[in-house]
């Protein structure tokens, strides 16, 4: 055991070797890649690289917004009033079921027939036309002695005929003339439901076959332009929009000069609806109307009525007959109210038709008026009519 530190540095000796020879095998099994195996790394740079080339393009497809508004195919306007016909039910309490049952009274005497007038009068028909219609009635059956549901019925359905003047020319101008677009000016006050109509007409126009611009002519409202031009995308019209503020006539003038150029058949122009002071009113639609016709006439004027506002809206109506030369009248919310007979006093305090009806919320529920299916429609039928024979 004297020499056991030989055995001790014997045993170093072997182990500094044997760490000698083996580390550096150990090292050539270790994950870590060998330069060699380094190499490979510009690939993935060139790889990360070549998606960056390809963003450049990928900037121009930015018109992916394109989604936004599918275009609707509105339904055909033939017919639609007869579809809207349940929309008239309050009327019908008046004259279908109201009317005829004083009618059928046992005994028509005065205290009847004071009445009928006053059934009329509240369901604003007016008071001259209920004067005119409550005499006929009262002449017609006396002489020919008719009680029976269906022959009251019958005769209170001519006189509302009668009242309405079917003779009168209901038919939209919105064929193009001369190359040139039919002009449509589209006024009314503000609240009536102006820039909704516009829309929903251009929705009649195209469910007609005739190709549309709008022009957005109410600057003064800039919720007003933006929702026409929601309007339009919805059944792919295109809309011509100034500045906010801006002139009314000048954007007009566009609309009319954008549509002779892109050769539409109608244009129709959404004008401001402010009733401040009837002379900045005249004013305003008067040079509208001056700078559109610089570029050809106006085919319609159509002045939009708010129908729950009655008698009221009839001196409103006035107003914008003296300013402009209206042509045709839209009557808007015609099933929010048991007064149908405000269709006859328009018509005879302006001596315009009534051309279009609103009768919903809907975008289709505007219809072209038809004095057959409208009174058919207020009337009811013989079964709506709960009267004793």
């Amino acid at each position: 055991m004297d020499n056991w530190w030989l055995y001790a540095v014997a045993a170093v000796v072997v182990l500094a070797l044997a760490a000698f020879l083996v580390v550096p095998r150990m090292r050539k099994g270790s994950p870590t890649p060998p330069e060699t195996e380094a190499k490979p790394e510009p690939a993935p740079a060139v790889e990360a690289a070549e998606p960056e080339a390809q963003a450049e393009p990928e900037a121009a497809p930015e018109p992916e917004p394109e989604p936004q508004v599918e275009v609707e195919v509105p339904e055909p306007t033939v017919g639609r009033l007869v579809r809207l016909r349940a929309r008239l039910a309050r009327s019908q309490n008046v004259f279908g079921r109201g009317l005829l049952s004083l009618l059928a009274s046992d005994k028509l005497d005065d205290d009847v027939w004071d009445e009928i007038e006053g059934t009329l009068l509240a369901a604003d028909v007016g008071v001259q036309p209920t004067q005119v219609i409550v005499d006929r009635l009262r002449e017609r059956t006396r002489v020919l002695g008719t009680r029976t549901v269906s022959g009251l019925r019958k005769l209170l359905t001519e006189e509302l005929t009668i009242a309405l003047d079917p003779d009168m020319d209901r038919s939209l101008n919105t064929e193009p003339r001369d190359g040139k677009p039919a002009v449509v000016l589209v006024v009314g006050v503000n609240g009536a439901g102006k820039t909704t109509t516009c829309g929903k007409i251009a929705r009649v126009l195209v469910a007609d076959g005739r190709s549309v611009l709008l022009g957005a002519a109410d600057t003064f409202r800039a919720a007003a332009v933006d929702q026409l031009a929601t309007w339009a995308s919805r059944v792919g019209a295109e809309v011509v929009r100034g500045t906010e503020k801006a002139d009314p006539a000048s954007v007009a003038f566009d609309a009319v000069k954008h549509g002779i150029e892109t050769g539409v058949d109608t244009v129709l122009i959404d004008t401001a609806g402010r009733l401040q002071n009837k002379a900045g009113l005249m004013d305003e639609l008067g040079k509208v109307k001056r700078v559109v016709e610089k570029q050809g006439p106006v085919a319609e004027t159509l002045l939009v009525l708010d129908a729950t506002t009655g008698q009221n809206g009839l001196e409103q109506a006035r107003v914008f007959t003296e300013v402009c030369d209206v042509t045709g009248v839209v009557l808007t919310k015609l099933d929010g109210t048991a007064k149908g007979g405000i269709v006859i006093a328009v018509q005879r305090r302006l001596g315009v038709p009534v051309k279009l009806v609103g009768l919903g919320e809907g975008p289709d529920d505007l219809a072209p008026f038809n004095v057959t299916d409208f009174v058919d429609a207020l009337v009811g039928d013989e079964r709506d009519a709960k009267v004793s024979g």
